[in-house]
């Protein structure tokens, strides 16, 4: 078990292989959900390790260990994340701030409301495997709630974003690690309650948020680790 979300089978996928000089093992390395061993849209592609001789175990991974990974997290929901209006409040972000974007926003209230982010992601990420990383194609979504003063939230509105990201891979303490790295982020109008409104005056805002509470976060979550076989 990876952790509370995901499982990996390390099974042998065929019989060792013997040579004098060294032995195979072909092992499964499929992700599955926690407890769901249902079947994924990705199917193994065979491949070989180059033939070294420096060291005494050399280990590889294919794309489809860590499309299974992609897969196995977004059924999971480990990709939706709701920024509460405690964080955005720390960042000085409410409705005031959009207000000054989007003249419909300040039809709310005269004081400030405090606003909330739900993000989701809306398709699997597509995962391309590089030398000693990967790169992570992200569909999702973004929805802006305005937090009125009995505790409800009003929908302001939802932004459809496109996330290039890479991942950096080591190996440390019987453990394969990853660091995310943002490469390009983009922002496109979904539906609004406040009218129509230009969507790159809010980029700057929406990405250092982004920045600054979603990729660290994520970071904590890969410094744990995959455990190896």
């Amino acid at each position: 078990q990876i952790d509370d979300l995901a499982e990996v089978d390390y099974s042998l996928s065929s019989l060792p292989a013997v040579f004098q000089p060294f032995i195979d093992l072909d092992l499964k390395g499929a992700v599955f959900p926690a407890g769901n061993y249902t079947d994924t849209p990705y199917m193994a592609a065979s491949f070989t390790i180059p033939g070294q001789s420096d060291s005494m175990l050399y280990l590889a991974f294919s794309e489809y260990f860590f499309q299974t990974s992609s897969f196995a997290y977004y059924t999971t929901g480990a990709f939706n994340k709701t920024i509460a209006e405690e964080t955005c409040s720390y960042f000085k972000i409410n409705t005031e701030i959009f207000s000054s974007i989007i003249p419909e926003v300040a039809k709310y209230s005269v004081t400030p409301y405090p606003v909330m982010l739900k993000l989701m992601s809306t398709e699997i990420p597509v995962i391309s495997l590089q030398q000693d990383s990967f790169t992570a194609e992200i569909q999702g979504s973004m929805e802006v709630l305005a937090v009125l003063p009995d505790s409800t939230t009003q929908s302001l509105f939802t932004l459809n974003i496109a996330a290039n990201t890479s991942i950096s891979l080591n190996i440390f303490d019987q453990k394969l690690m990853g660091s995310l790295c943002l490469n390009r982020l983009q922002f496109s109008l979904a539906h609004s309650n406040v009218g129509s409104f230009e969507v790159l005056l809010l980029e700057n805002i929406l990405s250092y948020i982004i920045q600054t509470e979603v990729i660290p976060s994520a970071n904590a979550k890969l410094s744990k680790g995959f455990p190896l076989p």
